[in-house]
């Protein structure tokens, strides 16, 4: 794996040779794991993110003519000029969308005093990797303006733009959990995060004291939100909901879940719905935020190695329920759990993208062996594997 970080000092030369002068700053955001809480949060359920220490990281300056310029070091692609006055989505599925989606909900927001700005953008978060490496280009860009116009957000407001950035301007519908734990996360600590009232609270998070590691396995296996899949899970939810006639999917509660799957199943019959698919999608979603709350008790109690079964738990509930695993993240997960791993399982939004594996420090070179093994005999591309290590939301660096 390249080095999670990018030195300020490289972010700002490039920006010189593409625009011929100085920025006036440097930005980093970074992206995140989440330990557990999976289609959770557009249920306005919990979820508990940490931040991961790869980050993307823009040199930014401010301009005041209505000119938007972007590029990216990870691109070959030449500067993207555009007007911000003249932004609306749908955006054209490049990766200049995202900074641009945040451009334009600032400005939707009333924050015209945004009119423009240079920007160059280098990112080690992992692409297509359930990372949020999308999240961490929108954070960084909404804090570098917030920074350069003086518009006095806060980090959660931030978060919600970058969140309308995606929803409206690129158009992915995903929750606030990956543009919140970009801007808000503490080194040392995941977040718990209510998606409904957005309240937040540090859970301290240190697998290393506890002689643990958390290892993030990167299957390769690129995973796109926008196909439709991602969709069809939040609009099976919301259909749920809307049966079970509540507001979502979180005001069902865990101890209430076998009546409520039963009320489902006999009202999704009688309107011609399909019973199995959304009864599979509420036990899903009201187990996993059982699940938040007993990591978070478990964390809060210094029992960091207890909570590896219920990550183990939270994947099957993935696989089978709400079907959105694949032939690698399941490889991972079982080959780690037979290397000895406390527990393993896929994170983000599925199809692809990464894994975590929780495990004791002095297991974690075999567990990383004979995960990389497995999939050598599968005939898998080799995995990326390096460790999870709970670090900093978004922050000026230069």
């Amino acid at each position: 794996m390249a080095s999670s970080a990018v030195p300020a000092e490289e972010v700002a030369e490039g920006f010189r040779e593409v625009y011929g002068t100085a920025p006036d700053g440097v930005w980093a955001a970074p992206g995140r794991v989440n330990l557990i809480g999976e289609y959770t949060d557009f249920n306005e359920g919990f979820v508990l993110p940490f931040a991961l220490p790869h980050t993307a990281v823009a040199a930014v300056a401010r301009r005041d003519d209505g000119v938007l310029r972007l590029h990216s070091a990870d691109t070959a692609l030449p500067v993207t000029e555009l007007r911000v006055d003249r932004l609306a989505p749908p955006a054209d599925g490049s990766w200049a969308g995202y900074p641009a989606g945040v451009v334009w909900a600032l400005r939707a927001a009333g924050h015209t005093a945004v009119t423009g700005a240079d920007l160059h953008l280098r990112s080690t978060v992992p692409t297509g990797a359930g990372l949020s490496s999308s999240a961490a280009l929108e954070v960084v860009t909404a804090l570098a303006l917030n920074d350069l116009f003086d518009l006095g957000l806060p980090a959660p407001e931030l978060a919600r733009l970058g969140q309308r950035a995606e929803n409206d301007f690129v158009g992915v519908p995903c929750g606030v959990m990956d543009q919140t734990a970009s801007a808000c996360c503490v080194a040392g600590h995941a977040l718990h995060l209510d998606c409904r009232d957005l309240t937040l609270r540090q859970v301290p998070f240190d697998p290393a004291a506890h002689g643990l590691a958390l290892l993030v396995v990167d299957t390769r296996v690129k995973h796109a939100l926008g196909d439709g899949a991602y969709a069809e899970r939040r609009a099976g939810c919301e259909q749920a909901a809307r049966m079970l006639r509540v507001s979502h999917l979180r005001d069902v509660a865990h101890e209430d879940l076998p009546d409520a799957l039963d009320r489902l199943a006999a009202a999704a019959r009688r309107s011609g719905a399909d019973d199995d698919r959304l009864c599979r999608y509420v036990r899903h979603v009201v187990s996993d935020d059982h699940r938040v709350r007993r990591v978070v008790e478990l964390l809060d109690a210094g029992e960091v190695g207890a909570i590896g079964p219920v990550l183990t738990e939270g994947h099957r509930s993935l696989r089978d329920d709400l079907c959105i695993s694949c032939p690698e993240l399941d490889l991972v997960v079982s080959s780690a759990l037979a290397a000895g791993a406390l527990g393993a399982r896929m994170t983000g939004g599925g199809f692809g993208g990464s894994a975590v594996v929780l495990v004791a420090a002095d297991r974690a070179e075999e567990v990383t062996r004979t995960v990389r093994d497995a999939f050598a005999r599968a005939g898998h591309p080799a995995p990326r594997i390096f460790p999870g290590v709970p670090s900093d939301g978004a922050r000026r660096v230069r």
